[in-house]
């Protein structure tokens, strides 16, 4: 999945700009987190919002970019026909709530760091 973001002619830059050569930090984190998420491990501990929330020259649209990517990875990858499901249902609610987090709702007065 990551390959593709990477590779990706929007995302890569952010990405790129964010992580930089600290790739092999980055990816045992995302695991702990993906961990997490889909089995309730606890892997991981850290506070995404706050984290995304920071990133310069995301849009909302990105996220329909990142969910797209991600089920491309999820239906080449899975090895039962639930597991694209039942990961897309998580990484959109996911996507959603960094959403709310990074720009609000439509209509509604902005607040924090993207308000400008």
């Amino acid at each position: 999945f990551y390959t593709r973001v990477r590779a990706h002619p929007e995302l890569g830059p952010i990405f790129e700009n964010e992580i930089g050569d600290h790739w092999d930090t980055h990816l045992p984190k995302m695991k702990d987190f993906w961990s997490s998420v889909a089995t309730n491990s606890g892997r991981y501990g850290g506070k995404p919002v706050p984290a995304h929330q920071k990133l310069s020259g995301v849009t909302a649209s990105h996220f329909n970019t990142w969910l797209g990517l991600f089920r491309e990875t999820l239906d080449d990858l899975a090895t039962h026909e639930e597991t694209p499901g039942y990961f897309m249902e998580r990484a959109e609610r996911i996507a959603t709530s960094l959403q709310l987090a990074m720009f609000g709702l439509p209509g509604l007065p902005r607040t924090g760091a993207h308000s400008n």
